[in-house]
């Protein structure tokens, strides 16, 4: 991994290796054509766990890497959702999916990089990324950027693959990594880099975490965006 300074109260910025923008376009352009029916089953309860989530804070929310937009008839209608990803290919199944379902309440689809957010500070009530934080090339910019475009009080909702700390499967993601990168992700991405991220950020608060049934192999994180002076650490549930 490569590790870069950050400024501005910003997290440290480490870069995955081998997985830079272009793979992960060239992955997901791949993936398009079959996602919804590879991944649609296998991830479902994962996609409703986050967005039952951003559901309960509801009013303005940005679901980041919205892909094929299997997650958006999930949302309460009544609330305003935007949706990003920097894969064009994804997002014409995405905005399909919108016209065939009437999603009225989806009001925007936009090829954008989640470490570069194109929003102002502050914009809306939750974050939400499903699937995302182990296939972007710089994890933490991206979550600064989410926690950047929170309004205080909002919520950032992951729910994500974390990799095993110790034992046969920790020993499998490792091996499985340098395969797992050409498909656009990172199977051993440890909820170290996530909790260390939130402790230099200063102005979020882990609030959540558990795993995701059946399984237990996906894990809902979430993170409260709050004032410097009101941050505590909140003890985390497996």
């Amino acid at each position: 991994m490569k590790t870069e300074s950050a400024g501005n109260g910003k997290a440290a910025q480490t870069v995955e290796p081998g997985l830079d923008r272009a793979t992960i376009e060239k992955a997901y352009a791949r993936w398009a054509p079959v996602y919804d029916l590879v991944f649609g089953p296998l991830l479902d309860m994962g996609r409703r766990t986050a967005t039952n989530a951003a559901t309960r804070i509801g009013g303005r929310i940005l679901n980041v890497g919205v892909g094929t937009g299997l997650e958006l008839p999930y949302f309460d209608k009544s609330h305003e959702v935007i949706g990003v990803d920097i894969s064009e290919p994804m997002l014409r199944k995405a905005q399909e999916r919108v016209d065939r379902e009437k999603l009225f309440n989806v009001k925007g689809l936009t090829v954008m990089d989640g470490a570069n957010l194109a929003f102002a500070d502050g914009s809306f009530d939750c974050v939400v990324a499903q699937f995302v934080i182990t296939t972007v090339p710089q994890p933490e910019k991206t979550l600064d950027e989410f926690a950047r475009v929170l309004k205080p009080g909002g919520e950032i909702v992951l729910v994500n693959h974390i990799g095993a700390e110790r034992g046969l499967r920790a020993s499998f993601e490792r091996w499985f990594s340098q395969h797992a990168r050409k498909l656009g992700w990172s199977p051993e991405f440890p909820f170290k880099r996530i909790s260390d991220w939130a402790e230099k950020n200063g102005h979020v608060r882990l609030v959540e975490r558990r795993t995701v049934p059946p399984f237990g192999v996906f894990t809902l994180m979430r993170f409260s965006r709050e004032d410097v002076a009101s941050v505590r650490p909140a003890a985390a549930t497996a």
